[in-house]
């Protein structure tokens, strides 16, 4: 895997590409009209309609330039074609929590696409990084801000 290369699901793929046609072709659209009727309203010096709308568009073109490059360095995981007895990226890991005993379920995705609500995190973060190769019946300790969790593997899955 390259340093520049930016790995991620399907999923995520198809999210960050609905994400940049939402901003070229819905977005842009209302940000053009926002301006032109800001414009309308005359001087522009002390119109803070047109200063508002501009700086939304400036933020705009900037994440759709992000977007862009990013796309053109995305490596997509296929998780049916993975193999399920390591943990890796685009599968999901079933962990015990040692000390509550509570059953946690969480993919293992790329930085881009990781949204804890979601269950899904990076194989970055500190978790992700231990879980990486890990096999069921594994135990991965993660040093957190309040001391080491402990977790068992218990399944590892493609979902």
């Amino acid at each position: 895997m390259s340093k520049d290369e930016i790995i991620m699901t399907q999923e995520g793929l198809e999210k960050l590409e609905a994400e940049l046609d939402e901003l070229k072709y819905v977005k842009r659209k209302e940000l053009a009209a926002r301006i032109k009727l800001a414009i309308s309203y005359g001087d522009l010096k002390e119109n803070s309609e047109y200063h508002s709308a501009k700086e939304d568009q400036a933020f705009m073109e900037t994440r759709i330039t992000i977007l862009t490059k990013m796309l053109k360095k995305v490596r997509v995981v296929d998780a049916a074609t993975l193999d399920t007895s390591k943990v890796n990226i685009g599968l999901t890991a079933v962990l015990n929590d040692i000390e509550f005993a509570e059953r946690i379920e969480y993919k293992i995705v790329g930085s881009e696409e990781a949204d804890v609500e979601d269950n899904k995190i990076s194989y970055e973060s500190p978790l992700g990084k231990e879980l990486i190769g890990k096999k069921v019946g594994d135990i991965i300790e993660v040093t957190a801000p309040m001391g080491i969790i402990k977790y068992e593997l218990l399944e590892i899955r493609a979902d």
